[in-house]
């Protein structure tokens, strides 16, 4: 059985371009033939503010979305943070997203697309970062940055650079590498 990456698209607000560079990074972990790969939108789970009563790593969900959503995130063996910078952090929408749950998340492995300005959401990332090891999750050195994504979007499609491409592959290389090695930790 393949392991399952899961290429999250983590800004919610209407106008994104997040499902745009997230499709593009997508269809190169499929081509890459490594991963069972997957396209996951926290758009499409409707997470209120966080609004369960219990503790995450009780488990005990009551409400509908949180449990469509620990479904989905438990599916994972890795992630792919498809992300954006807001205000040099990361948008909202993704941090309610990783509070709702614990223990889907543990011993998995993490990398990020971000995008954004000059600083190409590095900034967010970093931040992000904190909040994953917390949660159980490696970050893994290799991600793929995009300044000023506009200018490689044309027709509603991303097109990415010839060293972004190399950082997809190397980036799903080593999830690849981390994912196996993490998965009898979760047994």
């Amino acid at each position: 059985m393949s392991l399952v990456l899961q290429t999250i698209i983590c800004s919610t607000r209407p106008g994104r371009v997040g499902p745009t560079i997230a499709r593009w990074f997508h269809e190169a972990a499929q081509a890459h033939g490594q991963f069972d790969a997957r396209l996951v939108d926290i758009a499409d789970f409707n997470l209120p503010i966080y609004d369960e009563p219990k503790h995450p790593m009780m488990q005990s969900y009551e409400h509908d979305h949180t449990k469509a959503w620990s479904a989905s995130v438990a599916q994972a063996d890795a992630f792919v943070f498809v992300t954006p910078e807001y205000n040099y952090g990361p948008p909202p929408a993704l941090v309610n997203a990783l509070n709702y749950l614990y223990r889907e998340w543990n011993y998995k492995p993490a990398s990020f697309v971000s995008y954004g300005g000059v600083s190409g959401g590095l900034r967010a990332v970093q931040m992000e970062k904190q909040i994953l090891t917390t949660l159980k999750i490696m970050p893994i050195p290799e991600q793929v940055v995009v300044q000023m994504p506009g200018q490689q979007i044309d027709d509603g499609v991303f097109k990415g650079n010839p060293m972004q491409d190399q950082s997809v592959g190397n980036a799903l290389n080593e999830l690849h590498r981390w994912a196996g090695a993490l998965k009898p930790l979760r047994g």
